[in-house]
């Protein structure tokens, strides 16, 4: 299994996780959200919409990429100069901030030869 994994890991590209442009480091936000699978699209709209409102307060040190959500969980990746910065929007839109991890890197499956 270890030979597996480490081929996969060879084979596939390994993609930096710094934006170049803004040398801003990549986080995964896990936000603990009861029920947060049964989120309507309007509910959905409107978290988005405040945490844009929040993100344009802070200015440009913080970009929010995209979010998964789950049953029980918003995951967010969000990219900032400081992390600080992820417990701050947080704190102003009401949202849960359970764990803030930096990203090490990203997997994706090779390009095709």
């Amino acid at each position: 299994m270890k030979t597996m994994i480490k081929s996969i890991v060879t084979a596939a590209l390994l993609l930096p996780c710094i934006t170049a442009a803004e040398n801003l480091q990549q986080y995964v936000i896990e936000r603990e959200l009861p029920d947060a699978g049964a989120l309507t699209e309007q509910d959905l709209r409107e978290i988005s919409a405040r945490s844009a409102e929040v993100l344009e307060e802070l200015g440009p040190g913080i970009q929010w990429q995209h979010s998964y959500v789950v049953d029980d969980k918003i995951y967010c990746v969000y990219s900032t100069h400081d992390v600080n910065m992820i417990r701050d929007h947080g704190e102003i839109g009401g949202f849960p901030v359970t764990r803030i991890s930096p990203v090490s890197s990203v997997l994706s499956p090779p390009a095709p030869q």
